[in-house]
């Protein structure tokens, strides 16, 4: 990692205050204290810099809650010129590369920190709850070090060269003003920790407050751009701090864990819950003190940490173990059921993708802890009092109170089948790898387990252990797993050719008509120049190019008695290049743009349609419902959507019902460019239900009071435009994502007639009016069920009857009786009921019926003395069917083959006596 000179680090304020700058031995890492003598940097780490002191033995001059603590740290700023922001959403639907916020300065990257737009503030404070999962494993044995949600407490100022609000000397005199003043600290127990800081593309050199063993705070002064691990100047320069206000929480009590000083009774009921009655709180304020070396780094194993603090303590590693065991697990709980309902209350349904990966992951973690801990259905009765303990400083949690409980019930139940149908795949593997000789299940098929089917290590391990397989499950096993899916890729915009890139830079800016009035079908314009052949620029032009799930509009271009057609439109920056096909203007020509006006008023009326289709679902389904991708098309578009189950009929009939209601009540839909910054206060993040739109300034499309969201495509000036909305069909795509493929307009009504005359045909072939066709449906199809039921009645009983003549004329051999022949005009399944009986009725039976039509299809069953003479139906079959031109397979007891060569099936026939013959007497 870079690490930066002396010179970033000294400030006026600690030559003021007497701090000392030293190298601690045992991390490596410089550090600033008031005391001289210090030899070591104070933090409880890994490498046991130092243990925690505060426990039992708080520094502040009061106990404060979680609340207390959040307000004086507000309240504190405001008073030194800050402006108070509300939090953010956990989701961090602002950012394409990211799904969670994980720090406060996420909610104004990149656009306040690379300059692009201005902030809320400046300076602001705000306390933003974030979700981490790369040290979920650390949660628990860290006693509270560790969260996967926490508050990040965050004073920030944005300096640039035109304003300069306050930097590196006036950060860390806050910072100490808060800790000693505010909070009642004394000052030389305040150490400052030397580091670097890099997140979210942007890094800086930091300084970081450490208390009587405890990080407390991180004060980053956030200057470079990282690009392919180069440090980039910025225009902005800002300063990033994050207070944990958990852990300060923590150490103005003094408690043995985190959990007991933020989680106040809620930790208290789920110990009761798990039988946990008295904890030896002597012995956990030993255990907190070490508390610090428990990190799980990669490489590391947390056995070794255990015997670390086992050995200090004077005890086995099997007694701490024994004893932390449930504690852990039940700190787990508290802290993955509060992530749990801040997730579900923001729309992040459980799946097997994107940010429902990390849901799922972190609810199966739940569901093992409270399994450890004996209490797997009290999970609801957990989320529940979590929801209700948040909601005093959350509000939006009680709202989503129903949904939450709905969508962890659903997703429980699904793990639960998940686990049933997981232990026969594990089964059959662990039996796959003793055949082969191996004792362990590897560690990357662990991994694929729960990526691929869901499954937890513990209960891989427990099933293959079952089959004397070994398992070894490492420490940091959901850690390792949750990296992997906590970023996500920009989404590429639609790519150019790469010799385009730089040949559009040479031009200036498209004017869009589209955009200043979307009814244009005709326009005229100038020709700046033709690229590759056939792509040609114009000054302006009313080509809508693709972009935001909406195809480009295709037309012609008029020009010097030609017409050439435009069969593409695509954006490159600023720049909109139309593909020509037929005879290409030339550089300087005036041209007439015609728009092909029935596909543009078609993708039109279906992107407005999907616009208001979205606020039906949500309106229809609950506020959890997000949009997941959306494709317009002229005849139809599909919609996904968030949804924790299948949708029913009724549901889709409803989302239908609702949107067709706000097609009649003719609503207005506007369209306006607005700063981002005023736009997401305005009307919130709901604004990127189709993902990210960059720039300083976003489009915003909004439906009057039914949905608003930022949007590049073409609308209709009213909703009365669409004319009809019918969703055609719905599907689920993947796990926890539901596509609605709808068509508007006279598609619309095109659908609906397709249904009406695939009906009138049925009513005519059924002979029933119109209306009765459902209920005349149902009866023919329960008549014909119960037809089938008679069927394979008599086929059984004709089996019966068939083997007992077959058995009267069968062919003693070696002990046994063979029965082979061919049939025409027999079903298969009606041989396999013979031979099933056959083989049922006699033991000794070997039975070889051959189905002969355009091909010959051959079945071989042996009874179970047959099979103990050494009869293999399995092998029979591979040489008969070899003999018919095909192959065969399948069991000892029972095989199917087959072939082309019908007019061998008497060989094949004589070849299945020759084999009984070899095996049996082969096996004597």
């Amino acid at each position: 990692m870079k690490r930066f000179s002396e010179a970033e680090y000294r400030l006026p304020f600690f030559d003021e205050y007497g701090y000392v700058r030293r190298l601690c031995p045992k991390c490596n890492e410089y550090f600033w204290t008031q005391n001289p003598d210090q030899k070591l940097c104070g933090e409880s780490t890994p490498e046991g810099c130092s243990p925690y002191t505060f426990i039992d033995n708080p520094p502040t001059r009061k106990r404060y809650s979680l609340r207390e603590m959040r307000e004086a740290f507000l309240s504190f700023f405001e008073k030194h010129g800050h402006k108070r922001i509300k939090p953010y959403p956990v989701v961090a639907r602002w950012r394409d590369d990211l799904y969670f916020t994980h720090a406060s300065i996420i909610d104004f990257q990149p656009y306040v920190t690379e300059g692009i737009t201005p902030p809320p503030a400046n300076p602001l404070v705000i306390s933003q709850p974030c979700i981490r999962f790369v040290d979920v494993d650390n949660v628990g044995p860290t006693f509270g070090r560790h969260l996967t949600i926490f508050e990040m407490g965050g004073h920030h100022a944005f300096n640039s060269h035109r304003k300069e609000v306050y930097w590196k000397d006036e950060t860390v005199r806050y910072h100490h003003e808060f800790v000693t003043k505010k909070l009642g600290v004394n000052s030389e127990g305040v150490i400052y920790k030397e580091g670097v800081w890099i997140g979210g593309g942007n890094a800086g050199p930091d300084v970081e407050s450490i208390i009587q063993g405890l990080e407390v705070a991180t004060l980053v002064f956030m200057k470079f751009k990282v690009i392919n691990d180069e440090f980039i100047e910025l225009p902005i320069r800002t300063v990033d701090t994050g207070y944990g206000m958990e852990r300060f929480t923590w150490i103005s009590q003094g408690t043995v864990s985190c959990f007991h000083a933020v989680y106040d009774h809620i930790l208290g009921e789920i110990l009761k819950m798990a039988g946990v009655k008295k904890l030896d709180n002597e012995l956990l304020k030993k255990v907190a003190e070490l508390s610090g070396i428990m990190s799980l780094e990669k490489k590391a194993r947390r056995q070794d940490a255990q015997r670390q603090v086992a050995e200090s303590l004077g005890m086995s590693v099997e007694e701490l173990g024994k004893m932390l065991l449930p504690v852990e697990n039940a700190f787990a709980v508290a802290d993955h059921t509060k992530c749990l309902v801040f997730m579900l209350s923001e729309g992040v349904v459980p799946s097997n993708v994107r940010e429902g990966y990390l849901t799922r992951l972190m609810l199966r973690r739940t569901y093992r802890a409270l399994r450890t801990l004996g209490i797997e259905e009290k999970l609801l009765d957990i989320v529940d009092k979590q929801i209700g303990f948040w909601a005093l400083d959350f509000p939006h949690l009680k709202e989503m109170r129903g949904e939450i409980l709905e969508i962890l019930s659903a997703e429980r139940d699904k793990f639960k089948e998940t686990i049933q149908r997981g232990r026969t795949l594990v089964t059959r593997i662990a039996e796959e790898l003793r055949a082969k000789g191996a004792s362990k299940i590897p560690e990357k098929k662990l991994i694929e387990l729960y990526d691929s089917h869901g499954l937890p290590p513990e209960i891989v391990r427990e099933t293959a252990a079952e089959k004397k397989i070994q398992t070894d499950v490492p420490d940091d096993f959901y850690t390792r797993v949750a990296e992997t899916h906590v970023q996500v890729s920009p989404s590429p915009e639609v790519e150019a050719p790469e010799e385009l890139g730089e040949a559009v830079s040479g031009f200036s800016k498209t004017r869009r008509l589209y955009y200043e009035d979307a009814y244009i079908s005709e326009f005229e314009a100038e020709v700046l120049g033709v690229l590759a052949g056939k792509r040609v620029v114009l000054d302006k032009t009313a080509f809508y190019p693709e972009g935001g799930g909406q195809p480009a509009d295709h037309g012609h271009l008029e020009f010097d008695g030609n017409r050439s057609g435009v069969v593409d439109v695509q954006k490159i920056g600023n720049v909109i290049v139309h593909v020509v096909k037929g005879a290409v203007p030339r550089k300087g020509a005036k041209v007439k743009g015609i728009i092909d006006w029935a596909r543009r008023i078609s993708l039109m009326r279906h992107h407005t349609a999907t616009h208001v289709l979205m606020g039906a679902a949500r309106r229809g389904l609950g506020e959890h419902v997000w949009q997941s991708g959306a494709q317009k098309g002229v005849e139809v578009t599909r919609l996904d959507i968030s949804h924790y189950k299948r949708l029913t009929l009724d549901e889709v009939h409803e989302i239908e019902r609702l949107a067709n209601e706000v097609v009649m009540r003719n609503l207005k839909v506007e369209t306006s460019w607005v700063p981002r910054e005023e736009a997401e206060k305005r009307y919130g993040f709901r604004l990127y239900q189709g993902g990210v739109v960059p720039g300083r300034e976003i489009r915003v499309v909004k439906t009057a009071d039914w949905e608003v969201e930022a949007c590049g495509g073409t609308h209709c000036k009213k909703t009365g435009e669409i004319g009809l909305i019918k969703i055609v069909h719905s599907e689920r795509i993947q796990d926890g994502v539901e596509r609605l493929v709808f068509s508007a307009g006279l598609p619309a009504l095109k659908a609906v007639q397709r249904d009406e005359s695939v009906l009138w045909k049925v009513s005519e072939a059924l002979n029933v009016p119109f209306e009765k066709v459902g209920e005349t449906a149902e009866r023919f199809v329960e008549e014909w069920k119960e037809a089938r039921r008679e069927r394979e009645r008599l086929v059984e009983e004709l089996a019966e009857l068939s083997a007992k003549d077959y058995l009267v004329n069968a062919k003693e051999m070696s002990g046994l009786k063979v029965v082979a022949q061919a049939f025409k005009d027999v079903k298969v399944d009606r041989l396999i009921k013979i031979a099933s009986e056959l083989v049922k009725t006699e033991p000794k039976a070997v039975v070889a019926l051959c189905q002969v039509d355009k091909t010959a299809r051959i079945v071989i069953m042996a009874g179970k003395k047959a099979i103990k003479k050494g009869v293999n139906a399995s092998e029979i079959a591979k040489k008969a069917a070899s003999i018919l031109g095909g192959g065969g397979s399948g069991r000892p007891d029972f095989a199917q083959g087959g072939g082309t060569s019908i007019k061998k099936v008497p060989e094949a026939l004589k070849k299945v006596e020759e084999m009984v013959k070899q095996q049996v007497e082969g096996k004597k």
